[in-house]
């Protein structure tokens, strides 16, 4: 009987039926392209898998999936029209973001070689992952725009709740999956531990990167980008 069923079990067959296949396809679409596009998250979660290894990457990828949930549930309930009308909060997001990426640029340059016989340098904390994953999403409210303008196209006055948040859920998973996907092509024992032997190159050229991303970043806010 429907009342033995799990909570969760009910709100899922819920949310399958209320979403329309063709609108849930056209999210699966967008979202798996704009995962894909190459700019600070992919060089966050490379960064993190070449010298942090797998674990230090899937974090990366979860957390940075969850980032966008974050925004993706906003633009569901409204909330993140509130971030992007207001030009004030807009802009401290923005100037965060590119302060964080520059910070972690600086940090990857100024990366010294192991002392000693040390033969690797030390890897970043699990925590340090789960920071770069959430940070650099939730300080880019260009993802929101993303998703209020996907939303608008995709999702009407008459469509569910529990379906709004479907296509929201469904952004989220893709998104994490494409950087575990990322995570796992990167983190192949075969070549890791040669990889992570240059380690420290790989810390300042992804230093170099996201310090020129930053200083992008900067440039487009300057001129009203």
């Amino acid at each position: 009987m429907l009342c033995t069923l799990p909570v969760w079990r009910i709100l899922f067959k819920e949310m399958v039926t209320t979403m329309t296949l063709a609108t849930w396809l056209t999210v699966v679409t967008i979202c798996i392209l704009g995962a894909m596009s190459p700019g600070p998250s992919l060089a966050i979660v490379l960064k993190q898998t070449l010298t942090g290894g797998r674990r230090n990457g899937m974090i990366t990828a979860i957390t940075h999936g969850l980032g966008v949930g974050v925004y993706a549930f906003l633009s569901i309930i409204g909330l993140a029209a509130i971030i992007t009308a207001s030009s004030l909060v807009f802009s401290v997001l923005q100037w965060g973001g590119a302060a964080y990426l520059a910070w972690l640029g600086i940090r990857g340059l100024l990366a010294r070689a192991p002392a000693g016989d040390a033969p690797l340098p030390e890897a970043p904390t699990t925590a340090s992952a789960a920071r770069d994953g959430l940070l650099i999403v939730l300080l880019n409210p260009k993802i929101a725009l993303f998703f209020l303008a996907l939303f608008s196209q995709v999702v009407g006055t008459d469509t569910s709740m529990i379906a709004r948040f479907g296509y929201a859920a469904t952004a989220m998973v893709i998104d994490a999956s494409w950087y575990l996907f990322v995570t796992w092509l990167f983190s192949n024992p075969r070549w890791l531990h040669s990889l992570r032997r240059q380690a420290i190159w790989f810390e300042r050229l992804f230093g170099a990167v996201l310090l020129g991303l930053a200083s992008h970043l900067v440039v487009g806010i300057l001129n009203g980008k």
